[in-house]
């Protein structure tokens, strides 16, 4: 399947409206592509206790492995908040699983609606594997 940008930014943000986040509000949504091209989606769903919160992130590419994915080329994560400015940028844990599986190119987008894309050394430049 070939998935424009674009197109990969609008599942994110369908999926997003799925989210579980009745205490921060922020709903995030993720889409991946695999290195087979498909598309796996996940959302952040927040828990009581804040430890166990699952991000958006973490959830598509862990939805991706268990499908049988390898290899991650790029991960788009949108915020439908329309009331926040904020960018939804990954975290720091997001960021070193998305370096685990070889993602290259990150898109983050915010309820406004503005599109940055980076390279994933930029936002982790030294992440770090052991295999």
């Amino acid at each position: 399947m070939n998935v424009t940008d674009p197109q990969l930014v609008e599942a994110a943000r369908e999926v997003a409206r799925s989210a579980h986040a009745p205490y921060s509000r922020f709903r995030v949504g993720a889409a991946v592509v695999t290195d087979s091209g498909d598309v796996v989606t996940g959302v952040n769903v927040e828990n009581a206790a804040y430890g166990s919160t699952i991000c958006a992130e973490a959830n598509a590419i862990t939805s991706a492995v268990t499908s049988g994915a390898k290899r991650i080329r790029t991960v788009a994560v949108a915020c439908i908040d329309a009331e926040s400015e904020a960018d939804a940028y990954p975290c720091g844990n997001c960021r070193q699983i998305m370096n685990e599986f070889g993602v290259s190119k990150v898109i983050v987008t915010s309820g406004t609606g503005e599109v940055h894309q980076h390279t994933l050394s930029e936002l982790l430049p030294h992440g770090f594997k052991l295999l």
